[in-house]
């Protein structure tokens, strides 16, 4: 059973968090390019334990519903990341069309 899961920025480690009961279960490694207005997805991690739960898509949602929040394009380079866009194109609009980076497309 999961408890209960959220997902923050964690501005001052640059990366976003996925907590389950307020430890943190996975990351998504990020820095900023383009005059701070595109964020670079590099790596996304879910430790071992929580894998398999559903944890990583949810991290990966509430990441890329933050960048689109906060008006930021996306270059990404993780394949954890690039499989959920290819799975939900509804944010394939997030993509820098310029600087993409990894993507995989259907």
């Amino acid at each position: 059973m999961i408890g209960e899961i959220t997902v923050k920025n964690n501005a001052e480690s640059r990366s976003y968090d996925v907590c389950v009961d307020g430890e943190v279960a996975g990351s998504i490694v990020y820095e900023f390019a383009g005059e701070g207005r595109r964020v670079v997805f590099t790596h996304t991690f879910v430790q071992p334990r929580f894998r398999g739960r559903g944890i990583g898509d949810m991290l990966v949602r509430g990441a890329l519903d933050d960048v689109r929040a906060k008006g930021l394009t996306l270059t990404n380079f993780c394949d954890v990341v690039a499989r959920y866009i290819d799975a939900h194109p509804d944010y394939a609009d997030l993509l820098d069309p310029r600087h993409p980076g990894h993507v995989l497309g259907s």
